[in-house]
């Protein structure tokens, strides 16, 4: 079974360097990190987590609490955190929530974050007083993805921002009528993440001294099958939007659907933007503001494994946004830009 020293010898450097950079602990160059990553691949060396754990008192495994596996967002996320654990040896646990949340006390409540990790890094969700309390109490470092907690760290977009930016680039192409499909209402998310994105579209919206009808802030809950539920009630209504602006691009894709359903063409009839550029957006031709959760998942990794490794808790990250302009919004007909 090739060892530690193998790696050393064949890497040329000592043990205690090679130790080091496949733990990614600080004080080892890139170049020697990628050497010794490479050589221990090439040699098939894998790190012996009890014996890690036994030399350093820690369990060399993360915690990923998120509030359940079923949306796109949370599992590209969560592959770009396990990449970059496994890379310096790193297990990730998961702690999936379920749909409403039951598991929420035995997560918080019964230590079981404490016995079983080294950090903790959550997606999208909101915590009580008290879980921020349990939080605290374990001394492991927790970074939040996807909307902040108040007193801690998080890794995520500028929420208003990149909501503001999607409907000015509907309000550039001369739309005067345009419906926002939110997820306020659904449960376990982050509720800082759906209200600054509506407050974003709400926002540039009075700059351009337009009106919003109160159906026209419609929920969708961040699901194809309920944006296309709430766009099928809006693009029926006599004077329908031309365009809608939906907070996640998989209700962008249900307001597709539902214009097909109804024998509107996309963007002719309706234009539609999304954010994310989900795997399917480019399938649906979808126009959206792109955000790389992978990326923000390995991120959230580094920086715990960072705090881990002595080199100080990194602050706040924002990220960017980029708008992928594609065919689903274009100007709307003449008479509804007079209008």
């Amino acid at each position: 079974m090739t060892s530690i020293d193998d790696v050393a010898r064949a890497s040329g450097v000592s043990t205690a360097t090679v130790s080091r950079a496949l733990r990614g602990l600080p004080n080892v160059s890139p170049a020697t990190r990628d050497l010794v990553m490479a050589t221990a691949e090439r040699l098939g060396y894998v790190a012996s987590s009890a014996a890690s754990g036994l030399a350093t008192g820690r369990t060399l495994a993360m915690g990923v609490v998120l509030p359940n596996v079923s949306r796109w967002f949370y599992t590209t996320v969560l592959e770009g955190i396990d990449a970059e654990l496994r890379a310096v040896g790193y297990d990730t646990i998961l702690f999936n929530l379920g749909l409403k949340g039951q598991d929420r006390d035995r997560v918080f409540h019964r230590s079981i974050l404490r016995k079983r990790t080294d950090g903790v890094i959550a997606l999208c969700l909101d915590f009580t007083p008290e879980e921020r309390r349990q939080l605290a109490s374990l001394g492991h470092p927790t970074v939040v993805v996807g909307g902040p907690v108040p007193g801690l760290r998080h890794v995520g977009i500028d929420e208003f921002g990149v909501a503001r930016a999607a409907t000015e680039h509907l309000i550039r192409l001369g739309h005067r009528r345009i419906a926002h499909l939110g997820g306020d209402d659904e449960h376990g998310l982050n509720k800082r993440v759906p209200a600054s994105r509506r407050r974003g579209f709400l926002r540039a919206m009075g700059a351009a001294g337009l009106d919003v009808p109160e159906p026209w802030l419609a929920s969708g809950g961040f699901q194809i099958t309920r944006g296309r539920d709430a766009a099928l009630r809006l693009l029926q209504e006599p004077d329908r939007p031309t365009a809608v602006f939906a907070a996640s691009d998989e209700m962008a894709i249900g307001v597709i659907l539902a214009a097909r359903e109804l024998g509107l063409e996309v963007p002719r009839d309706v234009s539609v933007i999304g954010i994310d550029d989900h795997e399917l957006a480019e399938v649906f031709a979808l126009t959206t503001m792109a955000q790389d959760p992978y990326g923000q998942g390995r991120l959230a990794a580094r920086m715990t494994l960072d705090e881990l490794a002595g080199a100080g808790g990194r602050a706040s990250v924002r990220v960017p946004t980029t708008l992928i302009e594609r065919g689903s919004t274009a100007a709307p007909p003449a008479d509804a830009r007079e209008a």
